[in-house]
């Protein structure tokens, strides 16, 4: 029987890891659309009804799925503060972050923007946790990314690129950095799901948004249907509830380090559906942006694997 059952084990591990990587793509997609939908949404409604709608659609699937697998426990509430901070930095404060940027911007502008957010990590993880090495692969791939990020913003330029808007999407990417930061200080080694904690985490953030977001107005969402769906289904569901589900399970199968590489998909994606379906315009200063950022990220990866 076990030389029978040996192929059947190495079948499902080929077909599971297989099964990650559909998922790894479609993460990345699904992270890519999140910006035309906020720009949609954003004319009808303001960002903090914004993230409240997203963050209601995303929370119901992720509560759903961890009572079904029973990840949640009274227990845990001893790290209530932990959830707060979470919620804070990778939820509310990120989600306003990118939906008053995306706001102001094209879409295809503000997704390029988003692919600084590794950057933002490593400089938070630097001066807070002190681990991640500086050395010349890391440096440079720092000032990669950096000037991406300023080609993109040009403000050199009197009457160029809205410079509020990159502002706020610099601030919701140092917000996001921040966040993985505390997660690796405070909460590995938590005895708690990945499920559960992202559970706590938008539900928290949920709380905190619905006390401080005013309703007037929230209703002109349902004027328009491409609007509604895109933020319900395409910011709620799929872009909070859904994807953070397969990038769990994508770390999970495949492990960090791979699943990190998926920031490189959604500022592609983004410029994608801004220039052909938006029919955005961009430049070739704008290209060479976000392949300076994407090549910075490359750079300070694989420079994190070089001795210092």
């Amino acid at each position: 029987m076990r030389h029978l059952a040996y192929p059947d084990t190495l079948a499902m591990k080929f077909l599971s890891k297989h099964i990650a990587y559909v998922a790894f793509a479609l993460l990345g997609l699904i992270w890519g659309t999140n910006f035309i939908f906020t720009k949609w949404a954003s004319a009808l409604i303001s960002a903090e009804q914004i993230v409240l709608l997203r963050v209601l659609f995303g929370f119901v699937p992720l509560l759903i799925v961890a009572l079904a697998r029973r990840a949640l426990s009274w227990a845990h509430l001893r790290y209530a503060h932990h959830f707060l901070a979470m919620a804070l930095m990778a939820t509310a404060l990120y989600y306003y972050a990118y939906a008053k940027g995306a706001s102001l911007l094209l879409s295809s502008v503000a997704g390029m923007l988003s692919g600084a957010i590794p950057l933002f990590t490593f400089a938070c993880a630097f001066v807070f946790l002190r681990e991640e090495p500086l050395n010349r692969h890391t440096a440079l791939g720092v000032l990669f990314g950096f000037a991406g990020v300023l080609m993109i913003a040009r403000p050199w330029q009197a009457a160029g690129l809205n410079i509020d808007g990159v502002l706020y999407m610099v601030a919701g990417s140092l917000c996001v950095g921040c966040s993985f930061v505390y997660a690796k200080r405070f909460l590995t080694g938590l005895p708690i799901t990945p499920l559960a904690l992202c559970t706590y985490q938008i539900g928290t953030a949920l709380v905190l948004i619905a006390l401080v977001t005013h309703l007037d107005g929230i209703g002109r969402i349902t004027t328009d249907t491409r609007a509604m769906l895109g933020l319900s289904l395409g910011l709620g569901l799929l872009g909070t509830g859904v994807a953070y589900i397969l990038y769990y399970f994508i770390v999970q199968k495949l492990g960090a380090v791979k699943a990190s590489a998926v920031t490189y998909i959604p500022p592609v994606i983004a410029l994608l559906i801004g220039v052909f379906l938006a029919h955005e315009p961009v430049k070739a200063q704008d290209l060479i942006a976000v392949a300076a950022i994407l090549g910075g990220v490359y750079i300070l990866q694989t420079g994190r694997r070089v001795p210092a």
